[in-house]
């Protein structure tokens, strides 16, 4: 079983058994939802090993049904049920994968709200995802790197450790605004450019390149210990160590 203590163990073992996971939606605490949970507006699905991107999104499924861009609004139910329909669909084809995920873990914003939607929009139950195969990342940061791998908000934080913010990169607020402005391109690149960040930064750690806000000495012997060699280095080290400080006891005690 995959969990976060070896997580970058396993999908560096394994790399074709891991699918990464971003979705948008409206604004969490919209004033204008209504009492409603938010509309799904992408879902962004990488296969790991190949770099192959699925998505699914409300502008390509309007265009899809033939809806033009001043009729998307009073359709709405009908484009995010063809959304989902199709996300769990593509969900039935990928049995045993394991989901890496960023903080999907309620019904606000995760898993849950994916099956909510679908099971509001359609009255019928989707192929779920077993708790047991979703491996969210930011745990397995933590436990390799710290809580403290970077700074709130942790992931515009973490990305500009590595370096710039993607050009298409929205923030929450930002993603909102362009649901009500129905820049639904826009927020569909930036849920892409945040699954490639996820899988390029899972990549740096796997090279013990990875940049954090956490201890300098935790990230030295995670680099230094990262390869088989270098452990088989410091082992080899260790045990000549060992054997020189015997030697002189045993000659002092002689």
């Amino acid at each position: 079983m995959v969990d976060q203590k070896n997580f970058f163990e396993q999908i560096k073992k394994q790399p074709a058994s891991f699918l990464i996971i971003h979705y948008s939606s409206e604004n969490l605490y919209d004033e204008g939802l209504q009492g409603l949970s938010p509309r799904i507006t992408s879902i962004v699905v990488m296969h790991y090993d190949a770099g192959q991107i699925r998505s699914f999104s409300l502008h390509t499924i309007a265009e899809q049904l033939n809806i033009p861009k001043d009729q998307v609004a009073a359709n709405y139910d009908a484009i995010e049920s063809r959304l989902l329909s199709d996300f769990y669909g593509f969900v039935k084809s990928t049995k045993d994968k394991c989901w890496v995920h960023w903080q999907m873990k309620s019904l606000t914003f995760g898993f849950e709200h994916l099956e909510h939607r679908y099971t509001y929009l359609t009255k019928n139950i989707p192929t779920p995802i077993p708790v047991e195969n979703r491996i969210n990342l930011v745990d397995c940061l933590r436990h390799k790197y710290g809580d403290d791998f970077a700074p709130h908000p942790q992931m515009k934080s973490f990305i500009l450790l590595q370096g710039e913010l993607p050009r298409s990169f929205l923030m929450g607020e930002e993603e909102s605004a362009c649901f009500g402005r129905m820049e639904f391109i826009k927020m569909n690149a930036s849920t892409i450019s945040k699954v490639q960040f996820f899988a390029y930064a899972i990549s740096l750690a796997l090279k013990g390149k990875l940049k954090t806000a956490g201890s300098s000495f935790v990230l030295f012997v995670d680099r230094l210990l990262e390869n088989r060699y270098a452990r088989l280095l410091a082992f080899t080290a260790s045990m000549c160590g060992f054997f020189y400080l015997l030697s002189r006891v045993s000659g002092l005690v002689r």
